[in-house]
């Protein structure tokens, strides 16, 4: 008889969870990006919502929190509930290379729960027509040459462009010296101008000055080469293979929510992705498809704290 009311009471406490979840959504969800609207990850919310919102049959919100380098619009998710009506684009910066950069953080990677990998954008390292280094070999040895004097610009510190430059330094044993700008806009500018010797550039913002001859690419940071750079050999090709790095986002959500309304969430995600429209939409400008469980994308957070924190730690990177 004790062991029947016990059953029948962790029935009864499960009860709301199920409810929920068969029930999920019952109302609009909220996604929140961390970022200017405009931006690529503002973009791709707006794209994938329109997509999921078909399959759940509720309508899809993205709402801009930006500022603090996406922590301001993180800190928000991780304190919302954990009822799946509240989500976030999760980012590569605030989720695992901003715990490293800054001295104080509200949040952390275990304040999320991960629903699915959406996108992984790789970088190229390009140089403008005009310089003397027509591949990576060029670089090295001026590099080794003249230590610093070489210049390389980045998008602002602690973000893809300067930790790819970082990586690159590091594995390479050079030294060169970094600029960073308020943005990738006015890096890719002083690059064009000739202010600046190289960048590591996203690969879709890359590719216009690439096609029209201004800027000459050295090397990807993808696994494998790009369809849009099929030309161009990627950083493992030449030696380099721990400077494999993308500038990914995913969907996250508040620590703690229930299983069964993540797996919907992921499952709607997913076939998202799988849309014809959306793919190419995605690696037509050279990103990579993401996709695939919560567990995954889980395992891969872990990942890239470990790894950009180490690289943090090595070049002394510090926000002032």
């Amino acid at each position: 008889m004790q062991r029947r009311h016990l059953l029948c009471a962790a029935a009864a406490a499960t009860l709301p969870f199920a409810a929920q979840a068969q029930d999920f959504p019952a109302k609009p969800i909220t996604v929140i990006v961390s970022f200017a609207a405009g931006g690529n990850n503002d973009i791709r919310a707006r794209m994938l919502g329109v997509e999921v919102a078909k399959s759940l049959g509720k309508s899809i919100v993205v709402d801009n929190k930006p500022g603090a380098s996406g922590n301001i619009g993180h800190d928000y998710v991780a304190r919302q509930a954990a009822d799946g009506y509240t989500l976030g684009i999760g980012a590569m910066g605030p989720l695992a290379v901003n715990p490293s950069l800054y001295p104080k953080m509200n949040f952390g990677a275990k304040d999320f729960t991960p629903i699915v990998l959406i996108e992984k954008a790789p970088l190229v390292l390009v140089t403008r027509v005009d310089k003397p280094f027509k591949n990576l070999k060029d670089v090295i040895t001026a590099a080794k040459a003249r230590p610093g004097g070489l210049s390389i610009a980045n998008a602002g510190p602690g973000g893809a462009h300067h930790l790819s430059a970082e990586l690159f330094k590091q594995q390479a044993g050079i030294f060169m010296l970094s600029i960073p700008y308020k943005g990738g806009g006015p890096a890719a500018n002083a690059l064009l101008s000739g202010e600046v010797d190289m960048m590591f550039e996203q690969t879709y913002a890359a590719l216009p000055s690439i096609q029209a001859g201004k800027t000459r690419a050295l090397a990807v940071t993808s696994e494998k080469r790009l369809p849009s750079l099929p030309d161009v050999p990627t950083m493992a090709e030449l030696g380099y293979p721990s400077v494999t790095v993308s500038n990914w986002l995913g969907l996250v959500g508040p620590k703690g929510m229930p299983p069964a309304v993540v797996k919907r969430l992921n499952e709607s995600f997913n076939a998202a992705l799988g849309v014809p429209d959306v793919r190419s939409k995605i690696t037509g400008p050279g990103n990579e498809i993401g996709g695939g469980t919560p567990e995954q994308f889980a395992s891969f957070i872990e990942a890239e704290n470990k790894r950009w924190a180490q690289v943090v730690k090595a070049a002394n990177i510090k926000l002032e």
